[in-house]
């Protein structure tokens, strides 16, 4: 019988300060849209996402600002006049995560919650044992590799016996 391994769903990052290891980064340049995935050394995933063009076609300042200093921040170099939106990809970053939580626009019953990055600072690593999703994820290794199953067919003929 065969044991499938349960999952606890998606996780919010809690509050607090985390070092986080960027794994992938998308850039869309016709829409502006920018959007970079964190992990944390507990294999819980954050998303930062920057418009970096606005509504009316225009570039965004405030979201180019926001990005700028993270990515300098990322990459640790403050004289950085452009880079390509992989040059992200395998940095680390220190951030406060903070909570805000507001009705749900679906049931106003209901809250939603969303983690923000507030304050940031350069990172070169985890600051604590990791596991292994947290250095595997966006390598192409966090799959568990399967090996296929062999037949175990005892009926029918033997072709490589008949044949020698």
């Amino acid at each position: 019988m065969a044991q499938i391994k349960m999952t606890s769903g998606f996780t919010v990052c809690p509050e607090g300060v985390h070092i986080f290891r960027i794994y992938k980064v998308d850039y869309d340049q016709d829409f502006g849209k920018l959007t970079i995935y964190l992990v944390n050394a507990q294999g819980i995933t954050h998303t930062e996402r920057f418009s970096l063009i606005g509504n009316n076609g225009d570039a965004n300042e405030k979201a180019y600002n926001a990005f700028s200093y993270f990515a300098k921040t990322a990459l640790n170099d403050y004289s950085l006049e452009s880079i390509d939106h992989t040059d992200l990809v395998g940095h680390y970053i220190k951030a406060e995560v903070v909570h805000t939580i507001t009705p749900s626009t679906k049931d106003p019953s209901k809250t939603m919650t969303f983690a923000n990055l507030t304050n940031k600072w350069v990172a070169d690593g985890f600051d604590t044992t990791p596991v292994a999703r947290a250095l595997t994820l966006g390598t192409g290794e966090e799959q568990p590799k399967v090996e296929p199953a062999k037949p175990t067919s005892t009926k029918g003929l033997d072709l490589d016996s008949l044949l020698g």
